[in-house]
């Protein structure tokens, strides 16, 4: 597999589309920092991370996925820095990017605040 992230963000569309009512990924640390981060952000019900596998129970309002879209946006074939003024905005506002900083991975509003920039990661809406 060349690109990890990727394939969690499939999983998670792919269930979501299924409609499961969890989802389990892989375990590695840049994995784990994005799922404690959907579930901060309120995309997703809870998190487990066990020895090898992280189990994200997916959450739903009436019947529709609590995520609406997923997007990769920097890829291994094309890395995408952005500096903490050049944070974009998802979805006018609605949605949240994730970027991995020198302070960790954070979602792109704290990242702003916190003067920050890095790689931008993926968009959620």
């Amino acid at each position: 597999m060349t690109d990890p992230i990727a394939d969690m963000l499939t999983r998670i569309r792919n269930a979501h589309m299924a409609l499961h009512k969890e989802v389990c990924v892989p375990r590695s640390k840049m994995k784990e920092a994005i799922a404690a981060i959907l579930q901060q952000e309120g995309y997703v019900n809870d998190v487990k991370v066990d020895d090898a596998d992280i189990k994200i129970a997916l959450k739903y309002h009436k019947g529709t996925p609590g995520i609406a879209g997923l997007k990769r946006i920097s890829k291994p074939g094309r890395r995408v820095y952005v500096g903490s003024l050049e944070i974009p905005r998802v979805q006018n506002g609605l949605g949240i990017c994730i970027l991995s900083t020198s302070h960790g991975v954070m979602e792109g509003v704290r990242a702003h605040e916190s003067k920050v920039g890095g790689e931008l990661l993926c968009e959620i809406w």
